[in-house]
């Protein structure tokens, strides 16, 4: 999966980045467990080290002095999960889950195939009522990958996800 870039990092505190996305997206990504379990990163534990944050190489990357860099891929993922947000991880595993091509994953959620694919890579955000959808469409379980006839009622839901 292909991560959005990096237009803009800041240092809020010792630990936190506030990032802004190609997508658009500003969020921030806690990474103080990072720099206490990589050794690589300890000169990071320094606060006046961590405050000189920059973005890397056209944007696929965030760095520091001395060979420190941290991928987008990884800050992309760290800052939508904080966020409560659907990822291009978690939306890629329903498709693959469900058995689902960019066609018919586009056919059952009533989008183009070029949207499913920019979800799929990461390339645009997830909007919380697409993956509510998803949700929706894996709970009532289609068979063939047609659209369901009934939702289930909630027991029934539990049923099925205990």
């Amino acid at each position: 999966m292909k991560p959005p870039r990096i237009d803009e990092v800041t240092a809020l505190e010792p630990g936190v980045l506030k990032i802004r996305w190609t997508t658009g997206e500003t969020l921030v990504a806690h990474i103080g467990d990072w720099i206490e379990r990589f050794e690589l990163l300890a000169p990071l534990r320094d606060a006046e080290v961590f405050s000189q944050v920059r973005v890397g190489w056209y944007g696929h990357s965030v760095e520091w002095s001395g060979d420190m860099d941290l991928g987008a891929d990884q800050l992309y993922e760290r800052c939508k999960e904080e966020a409560g947000l659907p990822t291009a991880r978690l939306f890629d595993d329903w498709m693959k889950r469900n058995q689902l091509s960019l066609n018919t994953a586009a056919e059952s959620l009533g989008l183009s195939r070029r949207t499913v694919a920019y979800y799929r890579t990461g390339a645009k955000p997830i909007p919380r009522a697409i993956w509510f959808a998803c949700l929706g469409w894996e709970a009532t379980c289609p068979q063939k990958q047609a659209l369901p006839r009934a939702l289930p009622t909630a027991s029934e839901y539990a049923a099925l996800h205990a």
